[in-house]
């Protein structure tokens, strides 16, 4: 049955005493952290009627207040401590969610969870892999969750402008796709067997002139969309149909020759430039360990020149040099100054031969030492120039902004589909840097939102622009300038654009035209609604401002699918394809197919939607 809720107007108080802080939750889900997917992640789950209890010792009032407006019970406590988990109820509670912004907080909750309830579903957020797999070995497979790593495809695609998704079901490659209706009639006659996800097509003009005599009429109200509609839908020419089926029955879509051929003189090109970089970022390298090296030999020469004037130098009154005296001395004959001020004409034989040895040497050293710190200051400085050249020999590449955990992951997937991308950062201390030199790729440090800098990285001639900072507004100035600069070619150059807070997303959107502003935490947060509730997410989508989710379960032997037909799921719902009990992949399922305990169901729709028959499966 639908989980009940609980709520207490008083739930607000800091865990101490676990007699007074008990409450009666059962099979309900608890959320550690409100900071970015921590708070989508609660309001899916609150949308999809799901229990929840959120634990956080974050002072911003803002995230409170919003938790609050949706009636969520909420703990303020730490929830690396016990008591503040069986506050919590946490040894009645279905799973529990650690999406807290410090990965060491999250590994703490967990282990702390693991040990307290072994039988407990845990979802956690990760960024470090290492961490995560070992953490996976305690916590189970499917466990640890980097929000970057599923945010990235998306901004991928978006990119590269591909309305195509490739998903792997049971071995099988299917693909989401988006198509154009050539020929009206239902859409069993136009697509056969591919099974439609969504329906976008332009509203009537009497329909849109009731809309624009709405106050909150925005943008998007001039389209109507259809969720996985049945066969028997008409669509029209100028459709938009959003399909699901076998990669084999997309003929266009050929892995082989999915990618743009890159031409012998450019792959030569390309070749030239990162052999003839990497060779200078070693020989820097080196020439910094040597320089260390060096340095080290003249200080311990002049250390121990030091110590042997003081020890046996005799002036000729017979007084001993003394430690400025030697210093002075063994830093002239270093530098081959020379001032004539102490003489080695009266000094022991063997001294004599010193002072020739410690003028040779230091002679060398120095030299030595003046022609590295040259060269790693000149080597710099051709490091800092050679991002805006490199980015002016290069046309359809992608230009990338910002570079943290979710910039490297597009990075790598560009990288990946053999595009050509040059990456813009403000923070020359940048921790991912390293890692994005390792790629070979133009790095450009500079400030974004400034024109000229987006000019050096070769605006005008790129494919798309990127703009994934942390920062909501330092993106949408960076965006407009970006947008500003291409004029007329904006349409041929996506800028692909990241927003955390939702509201300001949809107006950014529309106010501004833009087509691909996305939200990691909105994409990511499926993925840890769906693992938590025992759902297997293996995709996200969006159609136009719609997400949906292509996720996987199994039937339960005594749950409340069992026996069901397709037809009697809900409308939104598709069933894309079932993996029988020891048999092979069936599809596509017909409206009388029915379901069977074991089976293996693999499902299409909005978050809720899918949620919901996960729901109904689970009743007894």
């Amino acid at each position: 049955m639908r989980r009940q809720r609980w709520h207490d107007p008083q739930m607000t108080a800091g865990a101490g005493d676990d007699s007074q802080g008990m409450r009666p939750y059962r099979d309900h889900v608890i959320v550690c952290g409100l900071h970015n997917v921590g708070l989508r992640v609660i309001e899916q789950l609150h949308s999809a009627g799901e229990a929840v209890v959120v634990v956080e010792d974050n002072n911003d009032t803002k995230l409170k207040r919003i938790v609050d407006s949706l009636d969520v019970p909420r703990i303020e406590g730490d929830p690396t401590r016990l008591a503040t988990l069986r506050e919590a109820g946490i040894d009645e509670a279905a799973a529990l969610i650690c999406a807290d912004g410090d990965d060491l907080r999250n590994l703490g909750v967990a282990l702390l969870a693991r040990e307290t309830r072994s039988d407990i579903r845990l979802v956690v957020a990760l960024r470090n892999a290492p961490v995560g797999r070992a953490l996976e070995r305690i916590t189970g497979p499917g466990t640890v969750l980097d929000v970057a790593k599923l945010a990235a495809p998306s901004f991928v695609e978006s990119c590269l402008r591909r309305n195509h998704h490739v998903v792997s079901l049971d071995g099988t490659d299917f693909v989401v796709a988006t198509r154009t209706v050539r020929t009206s009639g239902a859409l069993r006659t136009v697509f056969g067997d591919l099974a439609p996800v969504a329906v976008v097509r332009q509203k009537s003009n009497s329909q849109q002139q009731i809309l624009d005599t709405q106050a909150d009429t925005a943008s998007d109200a001039q389209h109507e969309m259809l969720i996985c509609p049945g066969r028997d839908e008409a669509v029209k020419l100028g459709d938009q149909v959003t399909l699901f089926g076998p990669l084999s029955e997309f003929a266009d879509l050929n892995p082989s020759t999915s990618r743009p051929p890159t031409s012998a003189p450019a792959r030569r090109l390309a070749n030239t430039l990162t052999s003839l970089r990497s060779t200078i970022a070693g020989f820097v390298t080196a020439s910094e360990r040597a320089l260390w090296a060096a340095l080290f030999c003249l200080l311990a020469l002049n250390v121990f020149s030091m110590v042997l004037l003081m020890s046996f130098y005799r002036g000729p009154d017979g007084h001993k040099m003394g430690v400025i005296d030697s210093a002075y001395f063994t830093s002239e004959t270093l530098t081959t100054v020379g001032f004539g001020d102490f003489s080695f004409s009266h000094q022991h034989p063997w001294l004599r031969v010193w002072a020739i040895i410690l003028m040779i040497l230091g002679a060398t050293l120095v030299t030595v030492v003046y022609a590295m710190l040259t060269n790693v200051l000149i080597s710099r400085r051709l490091d800092a120039s050679a991002g805006p050249r490199a980015a002016r020999r290069m046309t359809g590449h992608v230009i990338l902004i910002g570079l943290g955990a979710v910039g490297l992951r597009v990075l790598e997937g560009l990288l990946a589909e053999r595009r050509q991308v040059v990456v813009v950062e403000r923070d020359e201390d940048n921790r991912f840097l390293g890692a994005a030199r390792a790629h070979n790729v133009p790095i450009i440090i500079a400030d974004s939102t400034i024109g000229q800098n987006l000019t050096a990285a070769n605006l005008n001639a790129a494919s798309a622009i990127a703009v994934l900072t942390s920062n909501d507004l330092a993106n949408i100035e960076t965006a407009l300038a970006a947008d500003d600069l291409l004029g007329e070619r904006n349409a041929n150059a996506p800028v692909v654009l990241r927003v955390f807070d939702r509201q300001l997303a949809h107006t950014v959107e529309h106010s501004f035209g833009f087509r691909h502003v996305r939200s990691t935490s909105e994409l990511a947060a499926p993925w840890f609604v769906g693992a938590a509730l025992g759902l297997d997410v293996l995709n996200t989508f969006y159609v136009e401002r719609q997400a949906f989710l292509v996720g996987r379960f199994t039937v339960a032997d005594a749950g409340g699918l069992a026996g069901t037909a397709m037809r009697e799921l809900a409308a939104r719902t598709r069933v894309v394809a079932i993996s029988r009990r020891g048999g092979e992949l069936e599809y596509p399922p017909r409206r009388d197919t029915r379901f069977e305990s074991g089976d293996v169901a693999y499902l299409v729709g909005p978050y809720e939607e899918l949620i919901e028959v996960l729901r109904r499966d689970q009743r007894s």
